[in-house]
């Protein structure tokens, strides 16, 4: 199960470094502007992600507008990530 989270709240747990995000928008988006520290992940990589990620530590999903990332944050919180997030308005809410 995951949960809804604003980008200001996002902001200050990567302030704090007590967070991950994952960006699972195209490459080509990605490039153009993240997230701090946000790893962009898709479906031929994201298998690794799991695999190599801290599921202890809380996880933030960020796509586009927010609705794709409620489908990978759920598939996330599936895959043994103890505390999921879906960023409310995705990267495009996002303070830039």
């Amino acid at each position: 199960m995951f949960k809804e989270i604003a980008p200001e709240k996002v902001q200050e747990m990567l302030e704090e470094g007590s967070v991950n995000v994952v960006d699972i928008r195209d490459p080509g988006s990605y490039s153009a502007g993240h997230i701090p520290t946000a790893v962009s992940v898709s479906d031929s990589t994201v298998q690794q992600f799991i695999e190599s990620a801290e599921k202890e530590k809380p996880l933030v999903v960020c796509c586009y507008h927010g609705i794709s990332s409620q489908g990978a944050a759920e598939y996330f919180s599936e895959n043994g990530f103890n505390e999921v997030y879906s960023m409310t308005g995705g990267y495009s809410a996002w303070p830039h």
